[in-house]
């Protein structure tokens, strides 16, 4: 069996600044790193691999594709051979909301959670390190409850499990009030490359669909204020208790791909965390990890594909192109 070769990111440049490798170059058993993928310099990598591995630990087995590394860029190539088959769009393309749209978990619900919690004399603060810690659980009403069975409720919290259920209820109403005015304001940009992959969506016909444990009205606000009208009319909207169990459950990605009338095997979804991914892929659906702030260190090993960022020109990581290669190719880890 033959050797896997390594290329990391410096041999990578070395290669290419000694010219020992073009675009007509065919690399087969040969280990890309994200690092090369996202710092790679200008020149092209052509791949027509039996065993070529992308982004951390993803096994790429394809007969005749063709893929490369373009200035930081994953794209997929049209084969030199006017008998190779076209690259295949998805029928719908998912996305998660927070950490994948917009990076709002910081300085977005944090903020808002600690300041409902101000106005309620909680005495209670969520820091940067600590709200990472829970957005391992899916969803605010879960998260706040799990907290508070933790490290005990505060005195003005009711008694009874019941009433402790309005009373999270209420705090999260309040809490998504002053996120959404934070949205409306535009204080917190798109992720670059977003607007981008929705309209090249949008434009050839396939599916949009954004599906988060996040509140409703919150991913409704993100998604009209923006991505705009325009695009807002034409994206579906899964999301907060639409399921009643929430990521890692696939619950939410089953039913906008039921809903959509697709095949979740025609479905690639772009997330940012790791139970997002758990999710996508127990859906049988191909998963896109864009890592965010919080999220940079988790363990995406069962993603098709991890970037930085979805990226815009000239800084562009990858395109609906790719996005459709993963279903005509099968990816292992």
């Amino acid at each position: 069996m033959a050797a896997t070769a390594t290329i990391s990111h410096s041999s990578l440049i070395t290669l290419y600044s000694n010219s020992q490798l073009n675009t007509s170059s065919v690399l087969k058993n040969t280990f890309l790193s994200s690092t090369s993928l996202v710092y790679s310099s200008s020149s092209t990598i052509s791949i027509n691999s039996c065993n070529t591995k992308i982004c951390g630990g993803v096994t790429l087995k394809s007969r005749n594709g063709r893929g490369g590394i373009r200035g930081g860029r994953l794209v997929c190539l049209a084969a030199s051979s006017s008998s190779a088959p076209s690259v295949n769009l998805p029928k719908a393309l998912m996305f998660d909301c927070d950490g994948v749209l917009v990076d709002t978990e910081k300085d977005g619900h944090r903020i808002s959670f600690n300041d409902t919690f101000a106005e309620k004399e909680l005495g209670v603060t969520w820091d940067v390190d600590l709200y990472g810690e829970l957005l391992k659980i899916g969803g605010g009403k879960e998260r706040m409850t799990a907290y508070f069975n933790k490290v005990g409720w505060p005195e003005k919290a009711p008694k009874s499990e019941e009433e402790r259920k309005d009373f999270i209820a209420s705090l999260h109403k309040r809490k998504t009030e002053l996120f959404m005015a934070l949205i409306e304001k535009k204080l917190l940009p798109l992720r670059p490359g977003v607007a981008k992959l929705i309209d090249q969506a949008l434009d050839n016909g396939v599916k949009v669909a954004v599906c988060s444990t996040s509140n409703e009205k919150a991913v409704t606000a993100i998604v009209s204020f923006l991505l705009g009208p325009k695009r807002a009319e034409q994206i579906q909207i899964y999301a907060g208790d639409v399921v009643p169990r929430k990521k890692p459950d696939p619950a939410i990605y089953l039913l906008a791909s039921s809903t959509l009338g697709v095949d979740p095997s025609s479905c690639v979804v772009i997330e940012d965390s790791a139970i997002g991914l758990a999710a996508a892929k127990a859906a049988g659906m191909k998963c896109i990890v864009t890592k965010s702030g919080y999220t940079a260190e988790e363990d995406f090993l069962n993603a098709d594909a991890v970037f930085d960022c979805i990226g815009d020109p000239p800084e562009e990581r990858f395109d609906l192109s790719f996005c459709g290669s993963l279903l005509e190719k099968q990816y292992v880890s």
